[in-house]
């Protein structure tokens, strides 16, 4: 039960909507894909998360998000979600959530639509005949991948926060997210300045996985792209960890005459023979003075 709570809280539905204070858009653009390699107290390869942001019309953005065990941690715990959540382009809105899980032949589903004009949200589960009114607290809501993946475009600075509204299954919780240094960490991929990042629930009382003490860390490169290049959830049986394998970038917008231009990139460990295997550890850090 553990390792599935770590994959729900590593993954995301990565995440699914916004944070109290607007920003832009969704937390990833269309034609973006994020795979993350997912290792878990002794076990190197424990599963894989994705994420991948699809346009369904000019005015809606799908971001998917899947996670599955994976060789040793499968035979433990065979686990598969997957997460679709849409989004309004211009305000970058969460309208609804749509999650699914398998574990050991239980099916769990549900689906969540957001009313901001009544500041409720319409909860249903899988063959449920009435949908659950929540209340919604003033912000936008997001689940916590999300919220750590909106901080891209916060350029927050050691020592400064802000605060997130997050739901996780039917319950919302308010988040203060930290700055709290930076700091040098190597994957497959290369070498990044990252800054670290951690959520705290400080303004309510604690719930979840926060009330038994876990903890919870994002590395943002601190580059053009501001990558989320590791997750991090530490419990009292283990830690869990989330290290990115490899990006996508976005589709980039049509030119004047309507044409879009080639995706301006693509990182993969694979496409890097200098790099060690993955056996090796999946990520090591330093700490940074500046």
């Amino acid at each position: 039960m553990k390792l599935r709570h770590t994959f729900a809280v590593l993954v995301a539905g990565f995440l699914s909507a916004h944070v109290v204070f607007a920003s832009p858009g969704p937390p990833i653009q269309p034609g973006e894909r994020l795979k993350y390699w997912v290792s878990w107290a002794i076990l190197p390869g424990a599963g894989e998360i994705t994420v991948s942001a699809n346009p369904i019309r000019s005015d809606r953005l799908t971001i998917t998000t899947t996670t599955s065990t994976r060789g040793l941690a499968r035979l433990l715990l065979p686990f598969d979600a997957a997460s679709d959540s849409i989004y309004d382009v211009a305000t970058g809105r969460l309208l609804s959530l749509h999650e699914r899980s398998q574990t050991r032949g239980k099916h769990v589903e549900h689906i969540v639509t957001f009313d901001y004009a009544s500041h409720t949200a319409l909860y249903a589960t899988l063959g449920q005949t009435t949908a659950r009114t929540l209340a919604m607290p003033p912000g936008e809501p997001t689940d916590l991948i999300a919220a750590l993946l909106e901080t891209r475009t916060w350029n927050l600075q050691p020592g400064e926060a802000r605060d997130a509204l997050v739901l996780f299954n039917d319950d919302f919780y308010l988040l203060t997210i930290h700055a709290l240094r930076y700091e040098n960490v190597t994957t497959d991929l290369g070498s990044f300045r990252t800054l670290v990042l951690e959520p705290r629930m400080e303004k309510t009382a604690p719930k979840g996985m926060f009330r038994k003490g876990s903890k919870v860390h994002v590395w943002i490169a601190q580059d053009d792209r501001h990558l989320p290049v590791k997750f991090e959830v530490e419990f009292s049986i283990g830690t869990g960890t989330a290290t990115l394998e490899s990006y996508q970038a976005p589709i980039p917008p049509p030119s004047a005459n309507g044409t879009v231009g080639p995706q301006s990139g693509e990182l993969s460990a694979g496409a890097n023979p200098d790099k060690q295997p993955r056996a090796s550890a999946p990520g090591s850090g330093s700490a940074d003075p500046k």
